[in-house]
């Protein structure tokens, strides 16, 4: 297991002669997530070790040039400033953020369509397209400056016991980190909630996304894209490229069948599909990159903590991606987590306290609850082919696109603007 650190251990730091090593907060998961919360951890003072399964960090050189990744996030301004705060947005800014201004959502079964400006929302953007590997390069830079943040790479995680007052994980070299805390932010297949014994509710989608990268002929004029099909949503993200507007993310949900035809097309032949679904409003479609297709799989989890144990992410909740919310939730349980772990620390309260760790759940699972519901419910409503379901959706779309109280409240959900916002997200 490779380790990086830059300076002394923090003072409960390791037992050099032994196998076990501890810290007040074990972090499991080097993603965005888990990144995130080590940063705001590591900026209020408090000793982190944070177990990344990969080898090594990114190569962040290369990240954010070129052509750009596939896997690509919608974060909302909300999100942004938590970056921000963080010190990343400034580095992520320099390498590539696309902004959109704009929204477009129709139905291609009916004419109803929604329009959605920044300036309606009251925001300078609606929000960004980033790469995921720009978000965590940016993050891990901000690590690297952090000395009461222990980073330990090629960490496996293969046990979970309770220790004292807190958890005690065991590594597949045969090593054990101990902390008042353990979060688990190690995906939506969380090993760390299995060992845990934290069921979940898990949905098939019925669909799979197929994600790849386009250029167009038209300029995307910073709207984001999104038209509902007879068999799922295909979405054009804007990208910014070299300061060319005429790259697009492509994140087309649909049935299994479809996907694997549409992932097994020549290049050519998907761009014309792809042209051709959004009616043509950006002119001809090029495919410059392969096509990947995701599996899509909603989950739930019963519970997000335990005594000494917390789920975050995608560990805790894992959504469709129709409204990009996914890593913004993730994003904002991290935000209320450290929030109440700092706010406890002045209360003489340890991390893995259960009232502590009750305050969080409270505060995000509600919230994440509504909008897997909400995702779920646009999902079987624009899914549904019944005319009069279809006639339905297309005059309640008309109506939203015309209702000022009801477009202002839809716009606020996709800023992220909901509910009682964490001080790290104001």
């Amino acid at each position: 297991m490779q380790e990086t650190h830059h300076q002394a251990p923090p003072p409960n730091g390791r037992e050099r002669g032994g196998e076990r090593d501890a810290a007040e907060v074990v972090i499991v998961g080097g993603g965005m997530v888990g990144a995130s919360l080590a940063c705001l951890l590591g900026n209020a003072g408090v000793a982190v070790a944070l177990l990344d399964a990969r080898e090594a960090p990114l190569d962040a050189e290369h990240i954010g040039l070129g052509r750009p990744d596939q896997r690509v996030s919608a974060l909302t301004p909300v999100s942004q400033r938590l970056l921000e705060g963080l010190g990343a947005w400034a580095w992520m800014r320099d390498r590539r953020v696309s902004p959109y201004r704009f929204m477009q959502v129709w139905d291609a079964e009916g004419s109803g369509e929604v329009n959605f400006s920044a300036d309606q929302a009251g925001v300078p953007v609606l929000g960004h397209i980033v790469e995921n590997d720009v978000i965590l390069a940016a993050l891990e830079s901000r690590l690297a400056g952090l000395p009461g943040v222990r980073r330990h790479y090629a960490a496996r995680v293969v046990g979970l016991e309770a220790r004292g007052g807190g958890r005690e994980v065991m590594l597949a070299d045969g090593r054990r980190l101990a902390g008042s805390l353990v979060v688990a932010a190690d995906g939506a297949r969380s090993p760390l909630r299995e060992m845990a014994g934290i069921g979940v509710s898990s949905r098939d989608t019925g669909h799979v996304a197929v994600v790849t990268t386009v250029r167009t002929a038209r300029a995307h004029g910073e709207v984001a894209r999104q038209v509902f099909l007879p068999t799922g949503p295909l979405a054009f993200l804007p990208l910014i490229v070299d300061g060319d507007g005429h790259h697009c993310s492509i994140v087309w949900s649909t049935s299994p069948g479809e996907a694997e035809r549409l992932v097994a097309l020549p290049p050519e032949a998907l761009a014309r599909e792809m042209a051709g679904a959004i009616e043509h409003r950006l002119g001809e479609v090029t495919v410059i990159d392969r096509a990947l297709a995701v599996p899509l799989t909603q989950r739930h989890a019963a519970r997000y903590v335990l005594p000494g144990l917390a789920l975050v992410g995608d560990a805790a909740h894992s959504i469709h991606p129709l409204a990009g919310q996914g890593v913004n939730l993730g994003l904002m349980d991290v935000a209320v987590l450290a929030e109440e772990l700092v706010r406890g620390r002045t209360r003489g309260e340890a991390p893995g306290d259960e009232r502590l760790l009750a305050r969080y759940a409270r505060r995000r699972r509600g919230d994440n609850a509504a909008m897997l519901a909400l995702m779920d419910g646009f999902r079987l409503l624009f899914g549904a082919r019944h005319p009069a379901l279809t006639l339905a959706r297309n005059l309640g779309m008309s109506g939203v696109d015309r209702s000022g109280p009801l477009k202002r409240l839809l716009m606020q959900q996709a800023t992220g603007h909901r509910g009682r916002l964490p001080a790290s997200c104001r």
